[in-house]
């Protein structure tokens, strides 16, 4: 591995492998297929680029997204790799002269879209090429089960038949036993080494809150631990990703929205700005942030529930790619199940595909009412086993339980007596004996279970209903506008067969820790100092150079640097994350700022 070790060390700047990464770079660069899963931040890009460098020919890397090409573009360039992205941002003289440089071996790395790769025109090219390896990146998208299904992706198979020669190496951060099982089914992987990682984030906190005007927690959540911070805020609908926008912009944040109804050119805008400019904060649906490489992301917020645990994981897997200090925080509300069982049961998609969406979505909600470490209900989704983290929002302060199992069975009730055919609003109403005009109308406060919650406030009964639904003795009829209506499993719980214990409710906040720094370094005043100095040049450099300024440096080089203060470029260089060419470009620079610091 000395060569690869050199090329890591020279052209990235970094001093040792972490993790797998060797032994996936020396299988591929040896010819072997691989299947990676490896954690988001993990360092999968280097276990392709390092053997498309190490072999003859051109690394072809499969990525989805036209912004996910351009940022590895951008950052290979600057580390002195010839590389170049096929895609329809590019005009057809830009494409010819790409399409050139290939076939003449001028290029290390190309990205290519899967539905250009699949195309005549380009395997007509890869013919007359030479190509290092193949890297299908974001593997999971292969997955009809997956969270993010693309079609375009199964035609890929075509590799292994076509160039069975060239090693092939797959790459995803989110992959249950299932999605992984397809992956290596689609793209004919059955002989490929596996590498699979431990998905665990410890630096990422999880956070999850019960919905109480939910803009007014994320702000406050905002404002106490992370004011000036980048962050992404996920919203379901493009709607309330425009309001909530436009409300924490009101109140001092600076927010851009996110989806794709929005033109072109306004959603590229809000994206470059995210990428290149410090503290900004975008809210979003999920159209919103595959292949989005943004190192120093301190937070991703979620105002609706995700679909799944991978949905989660790979939107919350945003935050803290540098390895320093995050937040995963979400508000969950009674609405958010209802909201997901009916969009499940409403959809067109075949009996099947429904049965598996509402597994996966009852592994998310078990998380979310969980009573033990979130961390290790999220690991074991992926089958990798656990301590309790010390980090969670349920580990700082573990919620207190209750026997729920009378309440369950009044609750069950109501929805029985009223005929399964209202909301949990009704619901609650005649819990607590409201003679409301729809009560009225119904004749519902004649029934024997009118009142009978008196004992329990709103804010109680609510949390009840969800757990409810959490643990299946409720269920969603989406053909009654969304009414709760008995499962076959209340029975034992009316029956009194089964003991139901639940979450109590609560307003307490979670254990504030107060912004969390780009990196966990300066904690010296002056060396605190020397770091701003850096980040103000960096931001500089960046315009000069057209790229966000994390392609300049990461944070976590610029700590360094503000803690060992180099005199000469020999010691500068030897800065992880200062390779050859940066040396070159900015070493000069750099000094120049410790200098005058200094």
């Amino acid at each position: 591995m000395t060569t690869a070790l050199s090329i890591l060390n020279r052209v990235f700047g970094y001093p040792a492998f972490r993790g797998r990464q060797a032994e996936i770079v020396a299988h591929v660069a040896g010819g072997g297929d691989a299947l990676v899963l490896m954690p988001t931040g993990g360092g999968k890009s280097l276990c392709y680029q390092i053997p498309a460098l190490l072999r003859v020919g051109t690394g072809v890397v499969v990525s989805p997204l036209i912004a996910l090409m351009h940022d590895q573009v951008m950052a290979l360039r600057e580390v002195g790799v010839r590389a170049a992205y096929l895609n329809s941002a590019l005009s057809a003289t830009e494409a010819n002269a790409v399409e050139r440089e290939f076939i003449q071996g001028q290029l290390d790395m190309l990205y290519v879209a899967p539905e250009r790769l699949v195309t005549a025109r380009f395997m007509a090219l890869l013919a007359r090429a030479q190509v290092a390896l193949f890297a299908i990146d974001e593997a999971h998208c292969v997955s009809q089960w997956g969270h993010d299904f693309r079609p375009e992706y199964i035609g890929l198979s075509v590799l292994h038949e076509q160039f069975p020669d060239v090693p092939r190496i797959a790459l995803t951060a989110t992959a249950d036993a299932a999605t992984r099982a397809e992956i290596i089914s689609r793209l004919q992987l059955e002989d490929a080494q596996q590498f699979v990682s431990s998905f665990d984030r410890p630096n990422i906190r999880y956070q999850i809150v019960e919905k109480n005007d939910p803009r007014k927690q994320l702000l406050a959540f905002i404002q106490d631990e992370h004011p000036r911070d980048a962050g992404i805020v996920y919203c379901l609908s493009r709607r309330k990703v425009e309001e909530t926008a436009e409300w924490l912009e009101k109140h001092g944040i600076r927010a851009l929205a996110y989806h794709a109804g929005m033109d072109v050119d306004t959603r590229r805008q809000h994206q470059d700005t995210f990428l290149r400019d410090e503290g900004v904060v975008m809210v979003a649906t999920i159209a919103f942030g595959m292949g989005i490489d943004k190192p120093d992301v301190r937070f991703v917020a979620h105002l609706d529930l995700p679909k799944s645990i991978e949905g989660y994981y790979q939107e919350t897997g945003r935050a803290g790619r540098d390895g320093a200090p995050a937040n995963a925080w979400m508000a969950y509300g009674l609405n958010d199940v209802v909201q997901q069982r009916r969009m499940i049961e409403s959809g067109e998609a075949h009996a099947e595909f429904k049965r598996v969406a509402q597994t996966k979505l009852d592994a998310l909600l078990t998380m979310c009412e969980a009573v033990r470490c979130r961390r290790v209900h999220l690991l074991t989704y992926f089958g990798e086993e656990a301590e309790p983290c010390g980090n969670c929002d349920v580990c700082l302060s573990p919620p207190a339980t209750w026997d729920g199992t009378v309440a369950a069975q009044k609750a069950l009730s109501t929805v029985y007596r009223t005929g399964g055919r209202f909301g949990s609003g009704h619901l609650i109403d005649v819990l607590l004996g409201r003679s409301t005009e729809k009560v009225q109308q119904w004749g519902h406060q004649s029934l024997s279970v009118f009142g009978v919650g008196q004992g329990v406030d709103e804010t109680t009964w609510k949390g009840v209903l969800r757990q409810l639904m959490a643990h299946g003795y409720l269920s969603v009829d989406h053909d009654a506008f969304g009414a709760l209506v008995l499962t076959e499993a209340s029975r034992s719980v009316l029956k009194g067969e089964t003991q139901v214990w639940m979450r109590k409710s609560s307003s307490i906040k979670p254990v504030k820790r107060g912004s969390s720094r780009p990196i966990a370094a300066p904690v010296d005043a002056a060396d605190d100092a020397l770091f701003e100095k850096l980040r103000v040049w960096r931001q500089a450099a960046a315009r000069e150079h057209n790229v966000p300024a994390y392609v300049i440096f990461h944070d976590s080089t610029l700590a360094q640097v503000a803690q060992r203060r180099p005199a000469t470029l020999a010691e500068l260089g030897e800065i992880s994350g200062i390779g050859v060419r940066k040396l070159e470009a900015y070493g000069a620079g750099m000094l120049a700022v410790i200098n005058a610091v200094v």
